[in-house]
């Protein structure tokens, strides 16, 4: 233990420099990935799905992002109804040596259950008979609950975060010349490159909840998850939900032109404002 604190003091100031370079660069890329898609329709609504919504509002932060902010481009997962698998997901980010990945989603909670009494019915305890009620449970799909909520990566998946930026740690080896697979320090460079990208990821999710919250909309903050979407990709990364879908209100928003226009620009909003405080 003394030796690892000895050599991150020793080594400390050129690793984090060396972080700082790297994600502090250019944000050039940029990866929406619509959720679901295909034969995963997602979380059900009254009449829309999941899928459907997350395209529509991914394709329209694309649009924004592109007519707005000069010199970055936008990479899709999808730009159809298709289901590309979630090492899909991972590899279109990582082939691409980009910068940010944003996973859009539509959010849905299991509704409310109403318990009603139904009768009585007999049943045998042993050599006597005696009666018990019976209940019937009815579930309710639709909730009153609404608002947005963004995710970034749980810890306990923060080794297969590292194992990603280790196996696509090309881009790194060129700007460090550090990143010896037999070297123990390259251990520690990658968890630190690790962290520091969690730290973006939750400075990007702030952003877009804080552009959520300023339209008016409920805020239910930045949580971390074991999103195995998040997990697969080397940079930086957030999923939003962007609303409840089983919420008829909140459907009926997601599915208006003027409702995914706003949500679509919340989000870039985020983005943009990351992007001004990390190329600072």
């Amino acid at each position: 233990m003394r030796l690892v604190i000895q050599i991150l003091l020793l080594t400390g100031f050129c690793f984090f420099s060396t972080i700082s370079f790297a994600v502090g660069k250019k944000i050039s890329k940029i990866v929406l990935d619509a959720g679901h898609g295909g034969k995963d329709f997602g979380a059900p609504g009254t009449y829309s799905h999941e899928k459907d919504l997350t395209l529509a509002i991914s394709l329209r932060v694309g649009k924004i992002i592109e007519d707005s902010l000069d010199g970055v481009q936008v990479i899709y997962t999808r730009t159809s109804d298709v289901y590309p698998s979630l090492t899909d997901r991972h590899e279109i980010a990582n082939q691409a040596k980009a910068d940010l990945f944003i996973a859009i989603h539509i959010n849905a909670n299991p509704g409310t259950s109403e318990k009603s009494f139904a009768g009585y019915k007999t049943v045998k305890r042993g050599k006597k008979r005696t009666k018990v009620a019976v209940y019937h449970v009815t579930r309710h799909r639709q909730t009153t609950v609404q608002g947005t909520e963004s995710y970034v990566l749980g810890l306990h998946r923060n080794s297969q975060k590292e194992d990603a930026i280790e196996e696509n740690s090309e881009e790194l080896n060129e700007e460090t010349g550090l990143l010896d697979e037999s070297d123990p320090q390259t251990a520690i460079i990658i968890a630190q490159y690790s962290q520091a990208f969690l730290s973006r990821s939750v400075s990007l999710a702030s952003k877009i909840q804080q552009e959520f919250s300023s339209q008016g909309r409920r805020d239910f903050g930045v949580k971390q998850k074991g999103l195995e979407v998040l997990a697969g990709s080397a940079m930086p990364g957030v999923l939003v939900e962007c609303g409840f879908i089983n919420n008829l209100d909140e459907e009926a928003y997601m599915n208006s032109e003027d409702g995914q226009q706003e949500v679509a620009l919340a989000i870039f909003r985020g983005i943009r404002a990351y992007k001004f405080e990390a190329e600072r």
